[in-house]
């Protein structure tokens, strides 16, 4: 960076970006290295790391009293930390709160907010003091097991980083969000970690695979059930980049008389309850779930949250999927394994990377502990070899001492003393020169020199510091077991759950509505099945075309001239108050495309589209449906011709009647089957084109419109011929609008 500074009165010209870039990088690496990502070694941030500190130092460790949490702040952002007081509360209340820590490193008394969201009591409230957790972090800190820093006004000292007997970053896991980059540890089983460090130390090279199979997942403070495939797992653990899917627990309680209702008792990590009940009962309100009834909470101290079902007949797995698809029960906790390492860089590690880091780091700490330690004992050895010489020689001592005017000088020349041994034989009391002393001072001396040889022999042979951390992590793995209430892991695994099929109409409340669309587009949905007679009103200058009777949770079929069929949902449709809205506003219609018909979806049908060219062919109904608004094209009109035709097929033959009154009648096996195309010839014109087509069944005969009712010709030989045919004039009686309906 270039040297910003400057003698007072100089004017310097800079250019703004280069200045920006300056100020704005310096920002982004406070941001990542002083506030929003834990260091690997112990897990913590710089907050959280002064905030155990300046406990440790008012000496509240787990079996002294409690001391308000505003006492707390006060001496971290008095001494270590100067920023607000209430970012550092809160991050005291984070470490306090069992349900976010799954690990608590701070015991709080008091109001520190709960799982359904609500705040903690004001700081001047609440009290605080270590855990036996933060105890084991900060375990050896005085015997120069870490450097220590000038604090920012230079007044203390603190910590870089602790010693951390305990695998913090992976047991409690992290959040943040730095300039450019974030980081998202999920809490882990500290008994599982310490089996994958124990392997480690053993087994440097020891696979991924082995690690996973003793550390197999996450484990939230509040429990709930692990859903992701093993593979998942396996990936995010290998790059350190990856997501696991957590379900809420869940069980059906009977109710009696063939009723039950659904209870949850675990949610997943971090959603607030009141807001995931508040979130669900949203969507009964908006009838996005019909399945459910009504949402209760009855938690006390445990969670207990009641979901009624409308029907006892609804399947709860169902309903148990609508709700992991639509709210909260069901969430992704992400892993970003995004860490500052021993190099104070930040990376992404790897489950194996992290925990090779905290073996490291603790295998440093045992080595500058024993090396505090033999300076200790050489120290203590050298006032004790002192001792012994002033034992042998306590006569002569006691004369130099009492007739030397400079008595230190006299000893170290007449038994060859050094400054230390002189300093601590004339500093000694007249009731340690009991005889019973010496053989007590033998025996440290001989115990010291034992312990001499075995911390040098420790810190000289590698395998033997791998012994000492996989001793000191196998106990607090012991401390921390599976049978500890503390220990036992609260999130359960589960196979990952086949994609239920969920039809789309599953959150959709069905009732009855009559659709209705009138000649210039306008659509709309009435409530109920109305009568075609009924009295529905339209815009000045238009009219009905459409009326179909249908339910919310059908979906409605719109065929156009263009030969696009589009796809609406009867629950999307605009309510009856009113004149609706226009159909072009839900789907791409074009203004010089008209509609040829509306009509309900019913899977498994066959339809013959008809153009009006006489040109026709078969579709599968399924084939039609539309996915966007943009419709799926099926038919393609020649040119100059338009689709016009769109019926059900039922029967075995098909009529066809052109603008010219010719009437043909052959069976339905000679039309085609097509997804889409332009079809094959039905009837040929010399002049005009397609009026009407049916299918019908010939047994049956043919029917159409006759005055006041309908006449059915049974006797069709004379029109009977093969497709593609000219046909012959329609039978008398046959209406003058050319249509079969």
């Amino acid at each position: 960076m270039t040297d910003m500074t400057f003698d007072p009165g100089e004017i310097r010209d800079v250019s703004l970006s280069s200045a920006l870039g300056e100020r704005y990088l310096a920002y982004a690496l406070s941001t990542i290295m002083a506030r929003s990502l834990p260091d690997v070694r112990d897990g913590l941030k710089p907050v959280h790391r002064r905030l155990l500190y300046a406990m440790r130092q008012l000496k509240l460790d787990p079996k002294s009293g409690y001391k308000k949490s505003a006492r707390v702040v006060g001496d971290v952002i008095g001494k270590y930390h100067p920023h607000g007081d209430q970012s550092v509360y809160d991050a005291l209340v984070r470490l306090a709160q069992d349900f976010a820590v799954r690990y608590p490193l701070i015991d709080g008394q008091g109001n520190f907010g709960n799982v359904d969201g609500d705040n903690p009591a004001a700081m001047r409230y609440t009290e605080a003091r270590l855990t036996r957790v933060a105890e084991l972090l900060m375990q050896d800190i005085d015997d120069d097991t870490v450097d220590f820093r000038p604090t920012y006004d230079g007044e203390e000292k603190e910590p870089v980083v602790m010693p951390g007997a305990f695998p913090n970053l992976l047991a409690n896991g992290a959040q943040g969000i730095a300039v450019g980059m974030a980081t998202a540890i999920p809490p882990h089983n500290v008994a599982e970690l310490c089996a994958a460090i124990q392997l480690l130390i053993a087994r440097p090279e020891a696979s991924i695979d082995e690690i996973v199979a003793l550390v197999p997942g996450p484990d939230f403070p509040t429990g709930g059930i692990l859903v992701e495939s093993p593979s998942a797992i396996r990936e995010a653990y290998a790059t350190g980049r990856g997501s696991f899917r957590v379900r809420a627990r869940w069980h059906q309680e009977d109710q009696g008389r063939g009723t039950w209702n659904v209870v949850v008792t675990e949610i997943p990590y971090q959603v607030p309850k009141s807001r995931l009940i508040e979130k669900i009962a949203e969507l009964i309100e908006q009838k996005k779930l019909p399945m459910l009834e009504d949402v209760r909470d009855e938690s006390t101290d445990d969670v207990r949250v009641v979901l009624v079902p409308r029907s006892r007949t609804v399947a709860p797995e169902m309903l148990m999927e609508g709700l992991f698809k639509l709210s909260d029960l069901e969430v992704r906790a992400q892993l970003n394994l995004n860490v500052i390492d021993k190099g104070q860089m930040p990376r992404v590690m790897s489950l194996k990377e992290a925990l090779q880091c905290f073996i490291d780091h603790r295998i440093e700490v045992v080595v500058r502990r024993a090396n505090f330690r033999l300076a200790e004992i050489t120290h203590r050895l050298e006032i004790l070899g002192g001792y012994l010489i002033a034992y042998l020689n306590l006569d002569e001592v006691i004369a130099i001492i009492r007739e030397e005017e400079q008595p230190k000088p006299a000893l170290m020349k007449r038994f060859e003393l050094s400054d230390v041994q002189a300093e601590a034989i004339l500093n000694m009391r007249l009731r340690s020169l009991r005889k019973l002393e010496e053989f007590e001072i033998r025996k440290e001396f001989d115990g010291l020199t034992k312990e001499r040889a075995a911390l040098e022999k420790l810190v000289a042979e590698p395998a033997l510091q791998r012994k000492a951390v996989a001793k000191a992590v196998g106990e607090i793995g012991k401390e921390f077991g599976e049978d500890t209430p503390l220990g036992k892991r609260r999130t359960s695994f589960a196979e990952a759950p086949q994609a239920m099929d969920l039809p789309s109409t599953a959150f959709i409340e069905r009732e009855p509505i009559t659709v209705v669309c009138s000649s210039k587009g306008w659509i709309r949905a009435l409530k109920g099945h109305v009568d075609s007679d009924a009295d529905v009103r339209f815009k000045e200058g238009d009219h009905g075309r459409f009326m179909v009777k249908a339910e919310t949770t059908d979906k409605l079929l719109v065929f156009a001239t263009n030969g696009r069929f589009f796809t609406l949902g009867g629950d999307k449709l605009p309510g009856g108050r009113g004149h609706g809205e226009p159909i072009r506003l839900m789907v791409d219609l074009a203004n010089d495309q008209d509609i040829v018909a509306i009509f309900v979806h019913k899977p498994g049908r066959k339809l013959l589209l008809a153009a009006s060219d006489g040109k026709g062919f078969i579709v599968a109904e399924d084939e039609v449906i539309a996915q966007t608004r943009a419709g799926k094209q099926v038919m393609t009109p020649g040119e100059g011709a338009e689709a016009m035709i769109c019926t059900v097929v039922e029967g075995d033959h098909v009529a066809v009647v052109g603008e010219n009154r010719k009437l043909l009648v052959f069976p339905l096996a000679e039309v085609p089957e097509l997804a889409r195309g332009r079809g094959v010839t039905l009837q040929k014109y010399k002049d005009g084109g397609l009026a009407d087509t049916k299918v019908f069944t010939l047994a049956a005969g043919l029917s159409w419109p006759y005055g006041t009712g309908t006449k059915v010709e049974t006797n069709l030989a004379d029109w009977m011929g093969t497709r593609a045919g000219a046909g012959r004039l329609a039978p008398r009686g046959f209406p003058k609008a050319n249509r079969f309906s």
